[in-house]
């Protein structure tokens, strides 16, 4: 049968999980109480280095052209999702809790919630020290404080920058919160190998949680013919596609999203593709159901013959 589009405005959240996310899962488990709202919310995961934050900062731009009140959260501890945004490292949540001792109702808006360009509202979760804690608790923090200073509710659009392709019940967090998730990846075989492992945890998460895949973004890529095989092999779909220009290296130098660099036809194009891709998301896209490979497979399929 086959599968039809379904508006994420559509989608209702479900109860907290009863049983396990997998075998073996040792998950931290959504609070009924956090769960965000009306908004769409996208989870961005990808091979660490492939792009996301990036990515992410000028899909959020994209979604604010369209006149969609944006709010991005980086999930890394290096705090570095959104300065393409701010023009600056921002504190983290976890920052500024532990100056107040974790007394949360002693924080202002301003002290976590920072405006950037185009007016996308920015948050850095920041992380636990190396080593120790779960990441997981500090998505689950972030929430918390954004839903106690009433900030979800007059959000359009929730942007999960996650990191890098760690898929361990910690960082699979903003998963539980997610409508759709996108995977970043760039024609080659470390990125897709890492790929499979996020479509895995997908999988696992939406045995409890109403997260699905959305699709691909293929990034730095002049060709996608080893994604091609492999979407085709296990059922995801590519929905952009951002070649590797020049361009987008100056757009982190300069600390700017690509719709503040100066105008070329490569640049318009690169823009042209992120509106395209957030018009698409805002309309509503149909869940794939993919099934992740062993890894001997994805060695066996991609390559040259």
């Amino acid at each position: 049968m086959s599968e039809v589009a379904v508006p994420i405005s559509s989608i209702k959240r479900g109860p907290a999980p009863s049983r396990p996310d997998g075998e073996g899962s040792l998950q931290v488990q959504l609070d009924p109480n956090l769960k965000i709202g009306n908004a769409k919310v996208f989870a961005v995961y990808g091979k660490g280095g492939i792009g996301k934050s990036t990515t992410s900062s000028n899909l959020s731009v994209a979604f604010s052209k369209l006149g969609k009140r944006v709010l991005q959260i980086g999930c890394d501890p290096k705090h570095d999702s959104t300065f393409t945004l701010t023009k600056k490292l921002m504190p983290t949540v976890i920052d500024v809790l532990e100056s107040v001792d974790f007394h949360s109702e002693e924080l202002r808006v301003e002290d976590f919630v920072y405006e950037g360009y185009n007016g996308v509202m920015c948050v850095e979760a920041g992380g636990p020290p190396a080593g120790t804690g779960c990441g997981g608790y500090v998505v689950g923090q972030t929430v918390k404080l954004l839903k106690e200073h009433h900030l979800l509710e007059d959000t359009d659009v929730v942007i999960f920058d996650v990191l890098g392709d760690v898929v361990c019940g910690g960082f699979a967090a903003p998963l539980q919160h997610a409508d759709r998730a996108l995977i970043v990846t760039a024609n080659d075989f470390d990125s897709i190998f890492a790929m499979n492992r996020i479509v895995a945890a997908i999988q696992a998460k939406s045995k409890n949680y109403n997260v699905r895949l959305g699709g691909v973004i293929a990034n730095r890529s002049a060709a996608t013919d080893q994604i091609d095989k492999f979407n085709n092999a296990i059922g995801l779909k590519t929905m952009a596609l951002f070649p590797d220009l020049d361009v987008i290296r100056r757009s982190r130098l300069k600390k700017a999203t690509l719709f503040e660099m100066e105008d070329s036809p490569e640049l318009a194009a690169v823009q042209a593709e992120y509106m395209r891709l957030a018009a698409k998301l805002w309309a509503g896209t149909e869940p794939l159901t993919a099934m992740p490979m062993k890894d001997r497979d994805i060695f066996d399929l991609l390559g040259f013959d």
